[in-house]
């Protein structure tokens, strides 16, 4: 695994290549986010933010949500994915929030993780983007990415937050996931573009897998054998 110093060499050069690195979500407030979070499971940020401004218009806030028909709501978000289970725990962040919370979004993880269908992940997402609250994401990317290079060796979300976050400074957390995740999104792919990768060098996957598949044996270095005429 790397080093501490290594790892935070790595990043830098993902954070320059990714001067970008925000969250693709669309949202005008913490409320938003939160929903948009949920839905993104197992969907895209794209397809998400074509689904959340008709849903937010007639759903502008937690009241209105947790108001809403199950039929009503299963249509609106169905093209997401695994509806019926969004819709159950939408249905059940916005009772909730209504609830215990007055209708507001708490700035906390105790209370957002305890909110029906919020995990640490989503929570995360929340209070670093909508609250400025330091918080690490860790989603598919960040786990493929963090292992690939070999910053980390788990597939534990909450390992590799506590790893990460434990070697960076509080004000780089979000940044540093959404870069993982970016990265993970254009270039660590499932099949990764590795000759655009800015830390190809420094990449396990690149330095384990990929380089002696590209070396010849040495066999085939040495060249064709020769073969020997008898004498006459």
């Amino acid at each position: 695994m790397k080093t501490v110093s290594q790892t935070r060499k790595i990043l830098d050069a993902l954070e320059a290549q990714h001067p970008d690195a925000d969250t693709e979500l669309a949202y005008r407030n913490p409320f938003e986010l939160l929903v948009a979070t949920i839905l993104s499971a197992q969907s895209t940020d794209q397809r998400v933010n074509l689904v959340t401004p008709a849903l937010f218009a007639r759903y502008p806030d937690a009241d209105a949500l947790a108001r809403a028909s199950v039929e009503q709501l299963e249509r609106q978000i169905r093209s997401t994915g695994f509806f019926r289970s969004k819709t159950r725990a939408l249905l059940g962040m916005a009772g909730a929030l209504v609830e215990h919370h007055g209708g507001q979004v708490p700035a906390d993880m105790d209370a957002l993780t305890a909110l029906p269908g919020v995990g640490r992940k989503t929570a995360n997402v929340v209070l670093g983007h909508a609250f400025r609250v330091p918080g690490l994401p860790v989603d598919r990317h960040v786990l493929r990415v963090s292992n690939r290079i070999g910053i980390v060796h788990s597939q534990d979300p909450e390992t590799v937050e506590e790893h990460l976050c434990g070697i960076l400074p509080p004000s780089r957390w979000t940044r540093v996931s959404d870069t993982l995740i970016l990265h993970g999104r254009r270039i660590c792919k499932p099949r990764p573009l590795c000759e655009i990768c800015a830390v190809q060098r420094d990449c396990d996957h690149v330095r384990i897998v990929l380089r002696p598949r590209a070396r010849p044996s040495s066999k085939a270095a040495r060249g064709p054998r020769k073969v020997r005429r008898p004498r006459r």
